[in-house]
């Protein structure tokens, strides 16, 4: 019987989603809780990695097992995880579904700080040069990225990735003054390794001045590096959705 898990989590204390030997991971400490409740060896399969540091508002897993979850297993799987980590769901589905695979769009936010704030420390990045960067140009930077189809310079290097394609719905800034926010949001059907981080570093420099919307453009156009390649920190990023056909 497959389980879809569905789950946010603040990644500040840990390396990542995946799994890694000698530091804290979303994924093993999930299993290691599924594990306790059910008594049987699980491995659960998540809709995609997150860098450390990097923050789930909706996140999608799915795990096999042999018998029905208990009652009590919504229960005990947020007992048993640490606070960082809120299971909301454990939906039964078809053999054949996959969290991964199956997931046709992917949403994502970046939140810079326009106002130095120690609550915000961890879910924001405070951007110390908000007042030099001009808004218009952010943006501007932001609607040539749906007019191509691959991502060469948003692409960290040795990703080991067989192509650079991606489809991009929308990718535009939003300006919230009242909350003292800068906004980036991005859709797209699959994302590149470090991908929103560089495109927001690549709208900040815009803004700067530090580099033209036309070096962006004929970056993209050529598939090539960019000249000032900036990878923004990863407090401000949060996966926001994770669409799937059924």
């Amino acid at each position: 019987m497959r389980y879809f898990l569905y789950l946010s989590y603040n990644g500040t204390r840990f390396s990542g989603w995946q799994a890694q030997p000698n530091a804290p991971a979303v994924q093993s400490e999930i299993e290691t809780a599924i594990q306790t409740i059910l008594r049987e060896p699980i491995s659960i399969v998540g809709c995609g990695r997150t860098d450390a540091g990097v923050h789930a508002r909706y996140y999608v897993a799915h795990f096999d097992v042999e018998q029905p979850l208990p009652p009590s297993f919504m229960m005990g799987m947020n007992s048993l995880i640490g606070k960082d980590i809120a299971i909301h769901e454990a939906k039964l589905v078809g053999d054949a579904a996959h969290a991964r695979f199956d997931a046709y769009e992917r949403s994502y936010e970046y939140h810079i700080a326009l106002r130095k704030d120690p609550f915000d420390t961890e879910t924001a990045w405070f951007f110390s040069q908000h007042a030099q960067l001009d808004l218009d140009l952010i943006q501007q930077a932001a609607d040539l990225l749906p007019q191509f189809e691959a991502f060469f310079p948003f692409c960290k290097t040795h990703s080991g990735v067989k192509h650079y394609a991606c489809q991009l719905k929308t990718a535009r800034w939003e300006y919230l003054p009242e909350s003292h926010r800068l906004v980036f949001h991005i859709t797209a059907n699959r994302f590149l390794r470090g991908m929103v981080r560089l495109i927001v570093g690549a709208c900040l420099q815009c803004g700067l001045g530090k580099m033209t919307i036309e070096t962006l453009r004929t970056a993209l156009e050529q598939q090539k590096a960019l000249p000032k390649s900036l990878s923004v920190p990863p407090q401000g990023l949060f996966l926001t959705d994770v669409k799937y056909p059924f």
